[in-house]
């Protein structure tokens, strides 16, 4: 007896789940990455996954009228940001700048911060300069949508 099957889901396909949509959303990162698009019919989160700046996701993102919850990986602080480059992943200067190319309303978390970072990181989204600041996805968190 089967409890679970595997099916590949390509980027902008929805599979419907329970009575929930499910799509694969765009990503960029070293590697072959997608992120997800939850959507309940009520409301929507949008996990980003790996990352990093990418312009085929946000018009992906900004048709989701029922956007509530943006979760985006921001893995390097800002004096990482060579790092954070070459490995495809945010810092916090970039993630503000992927930031301005939102353009629906949605509260905003980040994740994948790096151990030892993790504090700096925090530090920096906190001064976003004029914008409400992403909050710091925690541990056992829920999202309800």
């Amino acid at each position: 007896r089967r409890i679970m099957r595997y099916e590949t889901i390509r980027v902008g396909q929805r599979v419907r789940l329970g009575g929930r949509g499910i799509a694969a959303v765009p990503a960029e990162h070293t590697v072959p990455a997608v992120g997800y698009h939850l959507d309940s019919g009520a409301a929507s989160l949008v996990f980003t996954g790996d990352t990093t700046a990418h312009d085929q996701f946000w018009p992906v993102v900004n048709r989701i009228a029922n956007l509530r919850y943006l979760i985006i990986e921001t893995a390097f602080s800002d004096r990482e940001e060579a790092r954070a480059r070459i490995s495809k992943h945010l810092c916090p200067r970039l993630l503000f700048a992927e930031l301005d190319k939102l353009s629906v309303p949605a509260e905003v978390y980040v994740t994948h911060l790096k151990p030892g970072q993790s504090e700096v990181i925090a530090g920096e989204i906190g001064k976003p300069g004029g914008r409400t600041p992403p909050g710091i996805l925690r541990h056992g968190q829920v999202f309800e949508f």
